[in-house]
């Protein structure tokens, strides 16, 4: 299987800082953010991956990771998206030649964990199938609603609700079947004018073939100032123990 890593846009919401690179470039404790999605799809199995990147720092990815084999990877791409506000799925729409027509797992490029999804990857056969984690925020997010009498099925994810019926949300990790790219065919924008995931993964929901499961371990998504900081220093502790002990000591 082969991974798609998205880390376009133009990180608005964290001006001044994305004036100067991507967001996926910024540190994450001795890291670039984008290291961490990497060796998430390395840990699983997945070294062929192709990278989508817009805005006026895309070039900046080619400095950084360069042709990927300082990360395990055995094959890296680039791709370029037009549009940098065009959406998640328009992104991912330029990954259709790269699958080739095999499925791939897909994860954004602000998300950050320690989860093994290696397992997942292997028995993967057809549909889709969304990593969820509970959050005390889903409005933030795409939030999955469950069937009220079997609560192993999803009835709709619903993007960024008002009033979220769970407080699991879409992690931002998926993994497809090669229609997936048929489905971006028929989403239409949407009232922020973007191709929204959510959308893809609702076509799936209604033919029954969408699948979850619970992200276990660490997980943040790494887009806002808070959730930064939150990132960089879960990692700081989680590789130097005794780091926030430390840290707050100094307070």
């Amino acid at each position: 299987m082969k991974g798609v890593i998205l880390a376009g846009g133009l990180g608005t919401r964290l001006y001044p800082l994305t004036h100067a690179t991507n967001k996926h470039l910024l540190p994450i404790y001795n890291k670039p953010m984008v290291y961490y999605p990497i060796q998430t799809l390395v840990n699983a199995g997945i070294t062929d991956v192709m990278i989508v990147a817009s805005g006026p720092h895309a070039g900046h990815f080619l400095r950084v990771l360069k042709n990927g084999k300082e990360l395990g990877l055995t094959h890296l791409e680039y791709a370029f998206q037009e549009k940098p506000d065009g959406g998640i799925s328009d992104a991912l729409s330029l990954a259709e030649n790269f699958a080739d027509n095999d499925s791939i797992t897909v994860i954004l490029g602000d998300n950050t964990t320690d989860a093994d999804i290696s397992e997942p990857v292997k028995h993967f056969q057809r549909g889709a199938q969304v990593f969820v984690k509970k959050v005390p925020d889903p409005k933030r997010f795409g939030v999955v609603r469950f069937d009220e009498a079997d609560p192993s099925k999803v009835v709709e994810i619903i993007e960024k609700p008002a009033n979220p019926p769970s407080n699991y949300a879409v992690t931002g990790l998926y993994i497809y079947d090669n229609r997936v790219f048929d489905f971006i065919r028929q989403c239409t924008p949407s009232a922020r004018g973007e191709l929204e995931i959510t959308d893809v993964n609702n076509f799936y929901v209604k033919e029954g073939s969408l699948s979850w499961a619970e992200l276990n371990g660490y997980w943040q998504d790494a887009g806002t100032f808070d959730t930064l900081l939150q990132a960089n220093m879960y990692w700081a502790n989680k590789q130097n123990p005794g780091f926030i002990e430390s840290f707050n000591k100094g307070l």
